[in-house]
Parts: C-alpha cells; structure tokens; sequence
C-alpha cells in the first residue's frame, strides 16, 4: 500500500481534494434543499476522512522519501489550511449556500447571528483586523515553538544570532545536523510551518493596502 500510494502520490492527493469539495456541496443540497440532515452529516465525515487521508498521505511520502518534497509541503499546507482558516471559510460556505437555496425556495434559511457575521463580512476594515490580529497570534506562537525548538538544539543561546545570520544556508540544504535545530522532524515541522507563516502575513498585509487604496 506504501508504494502504491508513493508512485500515485499526486493522483490520490488531487482525487481526495475532488472528493472533499463534492462532499461538502452534496452536504449543502442535501441538508438545506433537500432537507435531508441526517443524510448529509455522512458527507461532512467523508470530508473530514479525505482530510484525515491527506494527512496520512503525507506522512507516508516523508516516511518512504525521508525528505521535505514539493508535494509534502503543499499538502501540509492543504491540511493545515483545512484544520485552521478552513473552519472559518466552511462557515462562510455554509451560510452563502444557505441564502441561495434560501432565495431558491423563497424562504429565509439564514439566523439573525447569520445575518449579523454577513454585515460585519462586508465591513473591509473588520476584516482586516480579525485577520491582522489572527495572524498576530499565529506569529507569536511560531516564534514560541521556534524557541522551544532552539533550546532543544545543538547550538548554545549566545550563537543563536550567528545561526540566524546563516539562515539562508541551512534552511536550503534540509540537513537538520547544519542547523539550530535537535532533529529532523523538529527542521521540517519548522521548514513548513515558516512558510505557512510567510503566507498567512502576506495576506494580512494585503488588507492594508486594500483599505489604503480605498481611501
């Protein structure tokens, strides 16, 4: 089954995001158009289990290969969206479902607290400061287990500054013994997240340029 999975490595990944996104419009028909609940919480495990399976898929690529590839990182990335920002925008998903079956069938499917995170959805500037300040958390706790990390690795406190100087060196060469840190998952688990992190404040930061624009 490893060696399945490793040669057809892409096509499982790219067959269970197929599956996840089917799975959660077939949960949206079945629960509000066709008023079948209980029916559609098995499409909501299912989507649940093709995140669960990508994760795994993963881990069976790293465990085979022993490296960081393209394919692990942006299926981490995947699964780690899914589990985080994911939840969120499923929300978002669920409520706008809801107001087009609702405008379909000449009914209003949408909660007052619906109607109410709709308003604020649309004020730019709420926007921008829950995703500022998410991401705020999100660098600090990075910054938390970075330092945890370091503590636990070769390299004393008073050569931290030298290591950091020579970022660009061993975070390239993937080798976990060239850097700050005590093992290999600890540098991939870091490799991985930091490019998470990269991503998350660059979209943030495209916030503030948006408002700024608008003025």
């Amino acid at each position: 089954m490893s060696s399945f999975l490793l040669n057809y490595q892409w096509e499982a990944f790219i067959g269970a995001e197929i599956l996840s996104w089917i799975s959660l419009l077939a949960f949206g028909l079945l629960r509000y158009f066709f008023q079948r609940k209980a029916m559609s919480l098995l499409f909501l495990v299912l989507f649940v289990a093709m995140t669960v399976f990508q994760a795994l898929l993963a881990w069976v690529v790293y465990r085979e290969t022993g490296e960081i590839s393209t394919f692990t990182i942006i299926i981490t990335v995947f699964v780690l969206y899914a589990c985080t920002f994911g939840i969120n925008d499923f929300r978002k998903l669920d409520r706008w479902m809801r107001m087009k079956i609702g405008n379909f069938r000449g009914q209003d499917l949408l909660t007052e607290h619906d109607h109410e995170a709709m308003r604020k959805q649309s004020n730019p500037r709420y926007v921008a400061l829950k995703d500022i300040t998410i991401t705020t958390l999100h660098v600090l706790i990075f910054i938390g287990v970075q330092l945890y990390f370091w503590s636990q690795g070769p390299i004393p406190v008073a050569e931290w500054g030298e290591a950091l100087g020579n970022f660009s060196e061993w975070f390239s060469s993937g080798d976990y013994e060239d850097s700050p840190y005590a093992n290999e998952t600890a540098l991939a688990i870091s490799s991985v997240w930091m490019i998470v992190v990269v991503i998350d404040v660059i979209y943030s930061a495209s916030h503030l340029f948006s408002i700024g624009s608008k003025k």
